[in-house]
């Protein structure tokens, strides 16, 4: 399970087997987030690199606290030294930051001018071993679903040789942070899928049509998000479909909540908890899944009603 696996639809497949077994996304999160970091990230990287990397725990710190992940209002810089770079600045919601052997760390190497007034920032990546001096990280407080996965703060003020550099300099958040995020998400479907076949599963109710429309609803997530990752590794992600899955989660999870609300939730005399609470809790846990980056969510639908308009209008 350590070893990289040789594709994303690879990795999806398993994410669902792991999450329809257990019931726990956490889980999935934290095995998936390993494998998607180096898959993707290390791809940019020298051998060296990849072979130093193999095996170990990596995380990705992109987001900071109060902007989020916006590259416009991020302030992590990483500035030239003699001996490679210095970075300085704060990260937040580094998912599985806390077990990680070395972090991933997006930080500003430069500007390009691409108006008379407005400069863009210039991002790099950095390859940073949790052990570096400098490098403290704090638990991340709010957030306490999907367990066993964690998230960290992060704040730098460390010197990083140049053969920490991944990729080409300057280039990091177009090519790799944004790609990131639908390949995360395709491949996030699998984990979605694993849940909500658990938590259909773990809801006690006889059969009913109610009951029959999830089934069939899931069949129709399950090919779509088969069809998903299929393009993912042919290069041709199909951002409607992605979209539409996303949406057809949250019918299917509103749809499990009125079940399990239907249903008889009974508990044993020794307090131990019935299938329909286990159905509650990874319920829970969908809702939060599904509430990450909702805002830019939102925009997408709204970019494929805009993209639609056109197409009719042409």
């Amino acid at each position: 399970l350590l070893a990289p696996l040789p594709d994303y639809a690879s990795i999806a497949r398993l994410k669902a087997a792991i999450v329809a077994h257990t019931g726990m996304l956490g889980l999935a999160s934290v095995w998936g987030g390993r494998q998607l970091v180096f898959r993707h990230f290390l791809s940019f990287g020298t051998d060296a690199q990849r072979t130093a990397c193999a095996g170990r725990s990596l995380a990705v710190a992109i987001s900071e606290p109060d902007v989020g992940a916006h590259p416009k209002k991020l302030t992590t810089r990483a500035d030239r030294t003699s001996a490679g770079f210095h970075i300085t600045g704060r990260k937040a919601w580094v998912t599985n930051g806390p077990s990680a052997d070395a972090i991933i760390v997006f930080a500003i190497t430069g500007f390009a001018i691409t108006g008379q007034t407005e400069a863009r920032k210039r991002y790099s990546a950095f390859i940073v071993p949790r052990d570096t001096p400098g490098l403290t990280m704090q638990d991340m407080p709010g957030f306490h679903a999907l367990r066993p996965s964690r998230h960290c703060l992060l704040t730098l003020d460390c010197d990083v040789p140049d053969t920490a550099l991944l990729g080409d300099p300057g280039s990091a958040y177009e090519r790799m942070a944004l790609p990131f995020r639908d390949i995360e998400d395709a491949v996030g479907t699998f984990a979605t899928l694993g849940a909500i076949r658990h938590a259909t599963r773990a809801i006690r109710t006889e059969p009913t049509v109610a009951l029959g429309e999830i089934v069939a609803l899931t069949a129709v997530f399950a090919a779509a998000a088969e069809a998903l990752v299929t393009s993912l590794d042919a290069g041709t992600p199909d951002a409607a479909t992605l979209a539409g899955l996303r949406v057809l989660a949250i019918d299917i999870t509103a749809r499990l909540r009125g079940l399990a609300h239907a249903a008889t939730t009974t508990v044993d005399g020794a307090g131990t908890a019935s299938p329909d609470d286990a159905a509650s809790t990874i319920l829970n846990d969908l809702d939060a899944t599904l509430a990450i980056a909702k805002g830019p969510r939102l925009m997408r639908l709204t970019r494929l009603a805009e993209t639609m308009e056109r197409s009719a209008a042409a």
